[in-house]
């Protein structure tokens, strides 16, 4: 039996309006449940565009993205919004925590846009309090202001934002940029151990060649694209 797919790109194209210097051109790819793959290329070639076509927040010009195993560019862009809400969960490079709200009200955000990660959940401050404690933030970190915590802290609460309520789908982007590498290491250890408690597949973006061995496979963007035509 074929791996069940959950993310997957056919025959895609993407130009920026106004834009002539660049194109995204991905003639397939595809992501299967449980996997960790890393996607990687340096500034600038187009990897933010790739996942900004994944998570819906564009449409491409051509082809077909699917989510799920729904094609989401059939979908408008509120209803593109909802599910993604749904069925991807997003680790930012910038966390884009709330600063002013607590640990609790960040990582529980996506529940108030996704009635299913919200059914899936049941008692959110519970799930929230298990995901803190799983990422060994501190037991009394949830009623904290976001904004006080450290770096490595606040990347934490954002992985636990992407992961509460199991959706099929985490995408990373170059979460770890911020970090030393003793860091990094447990950072990408505690990140491997939920995705997998939470049977999720995980996508992560970065430019560091460094992380390759600790994924099932590796994808360079630069051999994703296929020559646009002109």
């Amino acid at each position: 039996m074929n791996p069940k797919v959950n993310l997957a790109l056919h025959q895609v194209a993407f130009n920026w309006p106004g834009s002539k210097s660049f194109t995204l051109a991905i003639e397939a790819f595809s992501l299967h449940a449980g996997e960790r793959v890393l996607l990687l290329g340096p500034s600038g070639s187009g990897k933010s565009t790739l996942l900004s076509l994944l998570c819906g927040v564009v449409n491409p010009d051509s082809g077909s993205v699917e989510v799920a195993g729904e094609n989401i560019t059939s979908m408008s862009a509120a209803k593109r919004d909802r599910f993604r809400a749904e069925h991807i969960g997003v680790i930012f490079q910038q966390f884009n925590l709330l600063p002013y709200g607590t640990v609790a009200d960040n990582v529980l955000l996506p529940l108030a846009f996704a009635p299913k990660r919200r059914q899936q959940v049941g008692d959110g401050m519970a799930e929230a309090k298990r995901l803190c404690q799983a990422l060994q933030l501190p037991e009394d970190v949830l009623s904290a202001s976001a904004g006080e915590l450290s770096v490595g802290q606040q990347q934490r609460v954002a992985v636990a934002r992407a992961l509460i309520g199991q959706p099929e789908v985490i995408i990373a982007d170059e979460p770890t940029s911020a970090l030393d590498s003793d860091s990094q290491q447990a950072f990408m250890e505690l990140l491997f151990d939920q995705v997998k408690a939470s049977a999720s597949s995980l996508l992560m973006v970065s430019h560091d060649a460094s992380l390759a061995s600790k994924f099932d496979r590796v994808v360079r963007i630069d051999e994703l694209q296929k020559e646009a035509s002109c």
